[in-house]
């Protein structure tokens, strides 16, 4: 009986630890970082992605070229997630959009670096609510 409490509780534990990953069941990218997951809007964690919105809009991209550059990246990111299980790390803070900030995964593996490897996205961290730099420039 006792052996058999044990090996509940160690069951429990380990789903427990491996159970704050919530599953994706829908996932939309607007452009190369961010998009509605699950019906709330989010932006991913510790990264950036080329503007895809029309030159001049708030938000936009700067120039043409950046928003070619967007496309590609949104194009890379979408063909990732097309394949094996996505997840999203528990959620982080806020944007100043509203945004959920969070990390996504494919197979448990942060799905950030390979755009990152791959140059269609380029570091931008925040601690917290603050960019601990300059957004990436597109443009050259």
């Amino acid at each position: 009986m006792l052996r058999t409490l044990c090996l509940a509780c160690a069951l429990t534990a380990c789903a427990s630890q491996n159970s704050s990953a919530q599953p994706v069941r829908s996932l939309y990218w607007s452009d190369g970082d961010s998009g509605p997951v699950n019906g709330a809007d989010f932006r991913l964690a510790d990264v950036d992605a080329p503007e895809t919105g029309n030159v001049g809009s708030r938000g936009g991209a700067k120039r043409e070229r950046e928003r070619e550059s967007g496309f590609k990246a949104k194009e890379f990111i979408v063909n990732a997630t097309k394949t094996g299980k996505v997840t999203i790390a528990p959620a982080e803070e806020k944007d100043d959009f509203e945004r959920r900030v969070m990390t996504l995964a494919i197979d448990g593996k942060d799905i950030g670096k390979p755009g990152l490897s791959a140059g269609v996205l380029k570091p931008y961290v925040f601690d917290g609510l603050r960019a601990t730099m300059a957004k990436p420039d597109w443009c050259n």
